[in-house]
């Protein structure tokens, strides 16, 4: 008996999660499951372009798993695509995470380190990071948020953030 899958580590979870042929009735349509964790093997491989070794590591996975993971997922759109089904995208072994970004001063990379619960770093372990590219020092936190690299709002002045 195989044990089972350990949990992915997905940053992305779809707001959409069901994709058909136009033109075709739901009640004629047979559909294909892609699991969550699948979808972002492909998130990280076709649209963010990063190697395998890259996007393992982003999902906490074996190269070989995901190796595994990104040829089940293409297999599975590549057959909706050509039979005429419908993608849903739901279920799978995974576990939400997030990114921390942080820019060196010294160079001036912006790189993203994984933030997840069983690898919660301390203030004092980020202090003593070291940039990848030039091994400076000199980081500091930048996290994208709604406003940008950590910026305010535009018109934001001091005091109180607008509502």
């Amino acid at each position: 008996m195989p044990r089972p899958p350990l949990g992915r580590f997905v940053e992305y979870v779809p707001r959409v999660t069901y994709f058909k042929p136009a033109g075709i009735p739901m009640r004629d349509l047979d559909e294909v499951c892609l699991t969550v964790d699948e979808l972002e093997a492909l998130r990280l491989k076709d649209v963010e372009g990063l190697e395998q070794e890259e996007g393992a590591v982003r999902m906490g996975v074996a190269r070989t798993t995901f190796r595994r993971i990104l040829v089940t997922a293409r297999a599975k759109v590549a057959r909706a695509l050509t039979e005429g089904k419908a993608i849903r995208i739901e279920g799978g072994n995974y576990q939400v995470t997030t990114s921390k970004r942080f820019k060196c001063e010294n160079c001036g990379l912006i790189w993203e380190v994984p933030s997840r619960t069983d690898q919660v770093r301390t203030d004092q372990e980020e202090a003593n990071m070291t940039c990848p590219e030039c091994k400076a020092g000199r980081i500091r936190r930048v996290d994208h948020g709604r406003h940008g690299f950590g910026n305010r709002p535009c018109g934001w002045h001091g005091g109180s953030s607008p509502a």
